[in-house]
């Protein structure tokens, strides 16, 4: 069974060959600075000595074509091609004609003529106006011609080093497309639905048929259906957004999910370049043997057996999820984990911990330690859920990271409130918690400029304590729900969280805890979060925390 294929091709192999672009596409349109692109990124790339004796290379985007007999159909990425073809014709110049170097064929299906017209008729200071297409290649080659100019008054510029590493050391991804219509092929490409990822790139490698070159036609073709399918399953579990949203410390927008896994194993960085992956992967199929390939996959699926267990175990899920939240990265948990039984992988997650944990909780200020805070409040909601062995809850890594939460005072002073209506707001919605013979004259009749006298005076009947920023006064909640009650004195907040969790909102185990009054045995004042409530908020916090500071 014949299947799509795709390696890394390098650019010098390519020059027997003959190309032939089609109707449907485009001509040439790309302009001067992705020309000047493209020779910059090839000129400033030094290829590096491999271990394998082998060099680095500069990997240039996929180039999908169709053979037919002896010529290559050019499904998608004629104008890199064509572009590299332009470098090559004006690098053969700088030879006498007799040791110039046979180039590639392009023939254009638009153009009759314009093989001999790359051939032929470029040439520096020469610009070709007969049609559309012509006009923009001898453009570009002029382009070239004014680079190679300008880089030869530079010092140290080599143009047989430059020529040396387009030959020999600029690949193209080549992307071989069996059976289909080609111009299907094309639309499904440009309109997105084959999207050339990493991913996409990665599973031609795996399920070529060439793999398994010493198997017969059935058992090929179900070792490759064996592949897929697991390939499927692992991305179908990575759309899980509990679990993407776990594994990943903030939005990741991959479009093929497994890539995350591919990435994980070639130790891909930010600064790497899109395709740095598959180059990796592509290295690792040199040995075209079938044991070579199900080493390959087995590492795949082992990585992804560890994420799994990671979110399927509870005590992992929530240790490993704060620690993904505080940046640890999972390429280091994955080293932590190395030859270490479930027990000892466990200890270390709460070393980490520990070490990520300031000294001086209580003394943690809102502003200048909100960033602590808000960490030591995720980690008192976690290890309370773990500390009660009939939860079955978890924590909602994804809501926590998608719906912003953030630190919110359990009662506040309206001190942000500037315009008369959110004061006049404010007033209303706070005095119906107030007892009638409490509220005083002023209270309703102030004025703008008293309005902050007015509110303190307010807010100090529901609360005790000098220190409204210290984190006995502080919890964890949602954006949305923050806002809906900003700046709300305590027994108003209570009843917003509670007709939220009502319509389904996640409120966070000890938020819930606060406002219902958990931590204090004496209930008697439900409207105030007084002196003894923030002590034994506190005193829960520090003990509950106390098993990361043996």
């Amino acid at each position: 069974m014949e299947t799509n294929s795709i390696q890394l091709k390098i650019i010098g192999h390519l020059l027997p060959d003959s190309f032939f672009i089609p109707s449907y596409q485009r001509g040439y349109r790309w302009t001067g600075r992705e020309v000047i692109d493209l020779l910059n990124d090839i000129s400033n790339f030094t290829p590096k000595e491999l271990v394998t004796g082998d060099k680095t290379w500069y990997c240039l985007q996929p180039v999908v074509v169709k053979k037919h007999e002896s010529v290559w159909e050019v499904i998608d990425g004629q104008q890199r091609l064509t572009t590299i073809y332009l470098i090559l014709h004006y690098l053969n110049q700088g030879y006498v004609e007799n040791r110039r170097r046979k180039l590639f064929d392009l023939d254009y299906e638009t153009r009759e003529g314009s093989t001999d017209f790359l051939k032929a008729k470029l040439s520096d200071g020469y610009i070709d106006d007969s049609n559309i297409d012509y006009f923009f290649i001898s453009e570009a080659y002029q382009t070239i011609s004014k680079w190679f100019y300008t880089q030869g008054q530079v010092p140290n510029f080599d143009i047989s080093s430059f020529e040396s590493k387009i030959l020999h050391h600029t690949k193209v991804i080549w992307y071989e497309s069996v059976g289909d219509d080609s111009i299907e092929i094309f639309t499904r490409i440009n309109s997105g639905k084959i999207p050339l990822t990493n991913g996409e790139l990665i599973k031609a490698l795996f399920l070529n048929s060439s793999n398994f070159n010493k198997m017969d036609l059935e058992k090929i073709k179900l070792r490759q259906l064996e592949i897929a399918s697991e390939w499927d399953k692992i991305e179908y579990s990575l759309q899980n957004e509990s679990f993407w949203w776990f594994i990943n410390e903030k939005e990741n927008k991959l479009s093929t999910r497994i890539e995350f896994i591919f990435d994980l194993m070639s130790n891909k960085t930010d600064k790497d370049d899109d395709h740095f992956t598959f180059r990796y992967f592509s290295g690792k199929f040199e040995k075209k043997t079938t044991q070579e390939i199900n080493a390959n996959w087995q590492d795949v699926k082992k990585y992804f057996q560890i994420l799994e267990e990671w979110f399927s175990e509870r005590e992992l899920y929530h240790k490993v999820g704060f620690l993904i939240v505080n940046g640890i990265k999972i390429k280091e948990l994955l080293k932590l984990k190395e030859n270490k039984s479930k027990n000892e992988f466990l200890k270390e997650l709460n070393a980490q911990i520990t070490s990520n944990l300031p000294v001086d909780i209580d003394e943690l200020e809102y502003g200048n330690d909100t960033w602590k805070i808000k960490n030591i409040l995720l980690l008192h909601n976690i290890q309370s859920m773990l500390n009660n062995e009939n939860e079955t809850n978890r924590f909602p890594f994804d809501r926590y990271k998608k719906e912003k939460w953030d630190v919110e005072h359990i009662t506040a002073i309206a001190d942000k409130l500037t315009t008369e209506k959110h004061q006049e707001d404010w007033l209303r919605d706070t005095l119906k918690f107030v007892p009638k013979e409490k509220i005083k004259p002023e209270w309703i009749h102030y004025d703008k400029d008293s309005f902050l006298k007015t509110a303190k005076e307010i807010s100090d009947f529901f609360t005790e304590g000098n220190d409204i920023n210290d984190i006995s006064n502080l919890t964890l909640l949602d954006s949305a729900t923050n806002r809906s009650y900003k700046n709300a004195v305590f027994p108003l907040k209570r009843s917003t969280i509670i007709e939220r969790e009502k319509t389904g909102t996640f409120i966070p185990l000890c938020t819930k805890n606060v406002f219902m009054k958990f931590y204090n045995k004496d209930v008697s004042q439900m409207s105030i979060w007084g002196k003894e409530d923030r002590n034994a908020y506190l005193n829960d916090i520090l003990t509950t925390l106390e098993i990361f500071k043996k």
